[in-house]
């Protein structure tokens, strides 16, 4: 045998050691997917494959060797996300709306392989997640023009669903219209209210009237049907791709920077092992007691601990008069010894405190 055919024989050992190894790595990689699905967490996790090739590229000592093995490290978790996006076509995401709303394109860019299914309101989809009929729901919460959403807020208040991720999505308002219909024909205008919000200044100087809808692709698709040229709707380029509207005018709100937040809910908390691998942000939601210097106290408690509270709103409790609960974000990992003695002194001063989870931003 000569040096050729040993060398072929020593790669055929080594291949047939990491083929096992191959379908043992692809076995974890379908149990890392099950976790995913119930946490309400995207296939792609880019922070977690910059650490896996930091992690692993010190075992190999030849240095002209390193650059090829972090070629192959890339590969390798490209074609388990393949894997992964295979085995997630069984995943379910509830949003409110009809195809083309934004929740719609959040949740099929955030996850492309699930299968998105539409409710009429945000206390459906809602609770389609909260009773198995879905296994995730994404709601939106903020527009950064137009404010926070408090009905889904109000669900985070009175659900048992988790928010383990937040999507960030870009919205970029349109005026849509019938084919062969002009900017010049439109009299009423017709989307959700946020978008009407966002597209104010646009609607009062072209002194249109406008309708409220439940969402924007609801609105266009009522434009389609009714074959009216002077009605518009306000909504997204996909929104008119899909029921066969033209745009007559682009980017028509107010504010360039128009991003609206979707969180990812679940009935499972993800939690990690590892301090600050759980989220860079966590989400607290409370009421107060009934006593002067109730609401300084807990402010004073988050600020003692050093964490920075990126913001704060206020939601009235349905039943008595004037009471209220606070929906709080704050940035920082919960899942350290800190972060746990915050919770603990909380409870003492709140009259109600309920974590709703900690998450990550993903931008779309």
């Amino acid at each position: 045998m000569n040096e050729l055919e040993e060398a072929r024989l020593g790669i055929a050992s080594v291949d047939k050691d990491i083929a096992a190894l191959f379908e043992e790595r692809m076995r974890l990689v379908g149990k890392i997917l099950d976790y995913k699905k119930g946490n309400g967490l995207p296939i792609l996790d880019a922070r977690q494959e910059e650490r896996v090739i930091a992690n692993n590229i010190g075992n190999i000592k030849d240095p002209a060797i390193q650059e090829y093995y972090v070629l192959f490290l890339k590969d390798m978790m490209k074609i388990s996300r393949a894997f992964q996006g295979r085995l997630m076509h069984g995943m379910r995401i509830a949003y409110c709306g009809v195809p083309g709303a934004f929740a719609h394109i959040a949740s099929g860019k955030a996850f492309p392989e699930a299968t998105t299914i539409p409710f009429p309101d945000f206390e459906d989809a809602y609770k389609a997640c909260e009773n198995g009929d879905a296994d995730v729901a994404v709601l939106p919460v903020e527009n950064s023009f137009a404010g926070d959403v408090g009905g889904v807020m109000d669900l985070c208040f009175s659900g048992s669903l988790y928010i383990n991720l937040m999507l960030e999505l870009d919205v970029s308002q349109n005026l849509l219209g019938l084919p062969g219909a002009g900017s010049s024909d439109i009299r009423t205008v017709v989307s959700h209210p946020q978008a009407l919000a966002q597209c104010a200044k646009f609607i009062t100087d072209r002194g249109l009237e406008s309708k409220e809808f439940a969402n924007t692709a609801m609105a266009a698709k009522y434009v389609a049907e009714t074959g009216d040229k002077s009605i518009g709707a306000i909504a997204s380029r996909e929104t008119a791709e899909l029921y066969g509207l033209e745009i007559l005018e682009p980017g028509i709100n107010a504010s360039v920077n128009n991003t609206t937040r979707f969180a990812v809910f679940s009935r499972a908390l993800n939690k990690s092992s590892l301090p600050g691998r759980s989220g860079e942000h966590f989400i607290l939601v409370f009421t107060v007691r009934n006593e002067a210097g109730a609401l300084a106290k807990i402010l004073n408690i988050i600020g003692s601990h050093g964490f920075n509270m990126s913001s704060l709103h206020s939601r009235p409790v349905a039943g008595p008069l004037w009471n209220h609960y606070f929906f709080a974000e704050l940035e920082g990992c919960v899942d350290t010894e800190n972060g746990q003695d915050l919770l603990r002194q909380l409870k003492t001063v709140c009259d109600r405190l309920k974590f709703i989870g900690s998450y990550n931003s993903l931008a779309l």
